[in-house]
């Protein structure tokens, strides 16, 4: 598998990155941290040889809190990873069994200690909220815990379910509760509240960072900078298609020693592009940037997106016009998503024909 992800990274080199400065490098999309450290360098020195790696790039490693045993952190010293991302979802006992994971509280404590004695700083943590069992009492427990071990960043997402899970059917058969939309959106204010008033920036709707730790690799992919992706299932984007790897291992392998497709591509038309723009900058504490929209998309797209947010930026309530770019307000990262979906172009509407 890592030498046909070097490979890939050859291959893939002058389509998606070429002549241009890598500023994150990231591990994720599973359990990248099972990865020995000579392994997860080997990666890394390969990007390096391809490319020019910025001096401040990012290069963080997502991490199961059970993988980083103090043999694991003290092998991580000695490679360029220079980040970390903790899935610590709850520091409670019953919780953590209730989601099926594979930690437990007391491994999601030590694993942040671990990391952080042995001299890294920039690490981010994910916490959940939104499930049945998690009282306010548990919830703000949990998010004084990491303000406690004075993590930078700080990742949170309210409970979801996927179909065809034991989650999805449990619920179906009455033998958990399902979710409630009330129970999220109060535990996402109690968050917003309590991380900014610690002095965290909410500069996306789930992300916080103190003292400029923004993301980097997270913050590319909201402003819609371009990415390319190692790997099975892997996602790429250059700005003007995106593309996916084929999610089996033994067909992604295969493809890359035999010279065979490994990727789907899909060109991006102008109203795609916009839409995604929408989406994902609403979310950002930057907002929509109308000179943005009329540079990149044009004066018919600008049009469309200030006849259909007056209704939104009427009240203030849920948007406001901050310096010609349209921000959320608290309330309105509440309805982030409908209120994107609502300024949408659509594959029928006249602009989209042109």
């Amino acid at each position: 598998m890592l030498d046909a992800m070097a490979k890939e990274l050859e291959i893939r080199a002058p389509y998606y990155l070429q002549d241009r400065n890598i500023e994150s490098i990231y591990f994720g999309g599973g359990t990248p941290s099972i990865l020995e450290a000579d392994d997860i360098q080997r990666l890394i020195d390969k990007v390096g040889k391809l490319y020019t790696i910025s001096n401040g790039v990012e290069i963080t490693l997502e991490a199961n809190p059970d993988d980083l045993t103090v043999e694991k952190v003290k092998a991580l010293r000695s490679t360029a990873v220079n980040r970390f991302s903790i899935g610590i979802q709850s520091f409670y006992e019953e919780d953590l069994r209730w989601m099926n994971r594979a930690h437990n509280a007391q491994e999601a404590d030590a694993a942040v200690k671990r990391v952080q004695d042995a001299g890294f700083e920039n690490i981010t943590c994910d916490l959940i909220y939104g499930y049945p069992l998690l009282t306010d009492e548990k919830w703000k427990s949990n998010i004084d815990k990491l303000l406690a071990m004075e993590i930078p960043h700080i990742s949170s997402y309210n409970m979801t379910v996927e179909s065809k899970t034991a989650l999805a059917h449990f619920i179906r058969e009455g033998l958990s509760k399902p979710m409630s939309d009330a129970q999220g959106e109060e535990q996402m204010l109690m968050l917003i509240e309590s991380l900014t008033a610690k002095g965290y920036e909410h500069y996306e709707i789930s992300n916080f960072a103190k003292d400029g730790h923004y993301a980097k690799h997270n913050t590319n992919y909201w402003r819609g900078k371009h990415y390319m992706g190692i790997g099975p299932s892997a996602h790429s984007f250059n700005g003007v298609s995106r593309s996916w790897n084929v999610a089996n291992n033994a067909k992604y392998i295969a493809g890359l020693v035999d010279k065979l497709a490994i990727a789907e591509e899909e060109v991006l038309q102008t109203n795609d592009r916009f839409n995604e723009y929408v989406m994902t900058s609403l979310r950002t504490m930057w907002g929509i940037d109308m000179d943005k929209v009329q540079g990149d998309y044009g004066y018919d797209y600008a049009q469309h997106l200030q006849k259909e947010i007056q209704t939104y930026v009427a009240t203030q309530e849920v948007i406001r016009l901050d310096n010609g770019c349209y921000v959320l307000t608290a309330k309105g990262k509440l309805m982030a998503d409908h209120i994107a979906s609502e300024l949408f172009v659509l594959e029928d509407d006249p602009i989209a024909q042109k």
